[in-house]
């Protein structure tokens, strides 16, 4: 899952150099791609590893939530400009993710699109969104679910932007595990039709960017609140799982949150605690979802992911291993292949479970490292001269600023 650009060497010798500043953070990505992998890998290869008492994969999803919220926000505000933003956006998101929607179409006829995938416009529409989650599709790949929840914190982290309000990001943290909370507690399923959702969600995202990115003070506010309720509205009505769409935003906010307090803006530390309450007691109260959603598997995954991140801002200042950082620099790219490679793997080599144990370590040792050359690959020739391309048009682009 991506965020801002990163550092690809170790921290530097000066502890107030970007390049220290950002390897911490493509630590922890790096930390949360490898347990990704590790979850889906655990499926198919050696299973018994597969740990039951908290949950990999969401453990790692929530941690990239928490360096998203940590860092786009800043990232937005530090260039003061919403066109510059979203180019920014464009060229780190989608290129590699069209690439990977080509790549899982053409095998297709190989490995069959799972049978969620429901073959028609609204689909596509959902796709050239990347709101599939909240607008009741289903990803081409299976990770692409979280995609979603990135672009509606993109989206109403704008819209609060351009309103003026974003630096309450303490207030924004507690309403959605709030609301997590109501929402656990009121539907079992998202209330929001696949269909026309797929269509209006498009026809309004690009509305709204439109007018977003005008030099109209009233056409961009007039925008921003339409992309603020295109989002507020996906999120809470749309989500595949109800209350966990809102949990993440509380997630992601709350790394907005630690962001502010590093910087002494905000005493935010209660606003963490009270957020990190509301989430906790959810699977109490809450319609069950899935063997992660149990109150003890659930508490255990929350509370790991933000020791994680703890951990990570404790040792900001201190040099970060390399193959941490370079884990975290390739992470989208792990993130987003290595599940079409798997089951390109189980499709060409059968299923490795039946294979002897010792069979099995040698090959989730191959398609490990298959996974991280293809990663390399994807960020050597597709992220990064596409990252380069969008600073390059966003720098060209006259700016939107605020008065």
């Amino acid at each position: 899952m991506p965020t801002a650009q990163p550092r690809t060497g170790t921290a530097p010798t000066s502890a107030d150099s970007p390049g220290r500043r950002l390897a911490w953070l493509d630590a922890i990505r790096g930390v949360g791609s490898t347990a990704v992998l590790l979850e889906h890998m655990f499926y198919r290869f050696l299973p018994g590893l597969r740990p039951h008492w908290f949950n990999l994969g969401m453990y790692g999803v929530l941690v990239f939530f928490l360096v998203s919220g940590y860092i786009i926000p800043a990232s937005l505000e530090r260039r003061g400009d919403v066109r510059s933003f979203w180019v920014g956006r464009f060229f780190r998101l989608y290129p590699l993710y069209l690439l990977v929607i080509g790549l899982v179409l053409a095998m297709s006829p190989l490995v069959p699109l799972r049978p969620a995938v429901v073959p028609d416009l609204s689909t596509a529409a959902a796709h050239a969104t990347m709101l599939v989650d909240v607008v009741g599709s289903a990803g081409v790949a299976d990770t692409m679910w979280t995609l979603s929840y990135e672009m509606v914190f993109y989206l109403l982290i704008t819209a609060l932007f351009v309103a003026g309000v974003h630096r309450r990001s303490g207030m924004w943290a507690v309403t959605f595990a709030v609301a997590a909370l109501a929402l656990g507690v009121l539907l079992a399923a998202p209330v929001l039709a696949r269909g026309p959702a797929g269509f209006v969600a498009l026809g309004v995202l690009v509305a709204g960017l439109a007018c977003v990115v005008t030099d109209s003070g009233r056409v961009r506010a007039a925008g921003a609140l339409l992309l603020g309720g295109l989002a507020v509205t996906l999120l809470l009505l749309g989500s595949r799982t109800p209350w966990l769409g809102a949990a993440i935003l509380a997630v992601m906010f709350t790394g907005t949150v630690l962001h502010r307090w590093e910087r002494g803006q905000i005493s935010g530390l209660r606003t963490v605690a009270v957020v990190t309450v509301l989430l906790g007691i959810i699977p109490f109260f809450a319609f069950r979802y899935g063997w992660w959603g149990y109150p003890r598997v659930w508490i255990t995954t929350l509370v790991l992911a933000g020791a994680t991140f703890a951990i990570g801002m404790a040792l900001r200042n201190r040099t970060v291993p390399r193959v941490l950082v370079w884990l975290g620099v390739i992470s989208y790219s792990v993130y987003l292949l290595h599940h079409p490679l798997l089951k390109l793997f189980v499709t060409l080599f059968g299923d490795p479970r039946e294979r002897p144990l010792v069979t099995q370590a040698l090959l989730a040792v191959a398609f490990v490292a298959v996974v991280l050359c293809c990663g390399w690959l994807g960020y050597r020739l597709v992220e990064r001269p596409m990252q380069r391309l969008g600073r390059r048009l966003a720098r060209s682009v006259p700016a939107t600023r605020l008065p």
